[in-house]
């Protein structure tokens, strides 16, 4: 008879398993950020041994590093595709960063600022949170050259605008994170919009 505390992980295919493994850090990430992701916690998160998580996962700052991926990029991938909804530039930017600043993915900024901050010492994640930065301002470009393209904006007008727009919402993000923030994020983002836009 079995005296372990763990239960025994149910059989699954590798590639199965790997995921599921994946799927129980981001899970726990989302909850707690990604400072406390370790072998022993993503284990218990995902009812298996902390030596299969390190079978499967043997360089646990390469697993951060794909766990902040995973979770930053599919925001980025739905708050685009919902800006992009929207027409015209102003439409488009105002909803991109009303939504970032609607106090809704606070989750997501811890797991920002947990990252920007680990990144001093973990290589891995570093690069990937370039990466994923370099993809934001890839994408708000994109969106502000259309504009530009349009005649919704002058080019000169709009040089700088996407770097603004996202100094603005990951300052405003950040502080939130202690209750420093004004209370109507919507009318922030607006205002933003406006300023850095005209």
């Amino acid at each position: 008879m079995s005296t372990s505390s763990t239960p025994r992980p149910k059989r699954m295919p590798p590639e199965q398993r790997e995921r599921a493994i994946l799927d129980a850090a981001i899970a726990l990430a989302r909850q707690n950020g990604i400072a406390g992701l370790t072998v022993r916690t993503v284990a218990a998160a995902a009812g298996v041994t902390p030596a299969l998580v390190a079978h499967y996962r043997p360089s646990m700052d390469a697993f951060v590093a794909d766990v902040f991926g995973a979770i930053v990029e599919a925001e980025r991938v739905e708050v685009v595709a919902a800006g992009r909804a929207i027409p015209g530039l102003r439409g488009r930017i105002t909803r991109i960063v009303e939504t970032l600043l609607d106090g809704e993915r606070d989750d997501v900024t811890l797991v920002w600022v947990q990252a920007w901050a680990d990144g001093a010492r973990n290589d891995e994640l570093a690069a990937r949170v370039r990466r994923e930065m370099d993809g934001w301002q890839r994408d708000l470009e994109a969106i502000v050259a259309e504009g530009v393209a349009a005649g919704e904006i002058s080019a000169a007008h709009a040089e700088g605008a996407a770097w603004l727009l996202l100094a603005t919402v990951d300052g405003m993000n950040a502080h939130s994170l202690v209750k420093w923030a004004p209370e109507d994020r919507a009318a922030l983002a607006r205002r933003t919009v406006a300023a850095v836009l005209g």
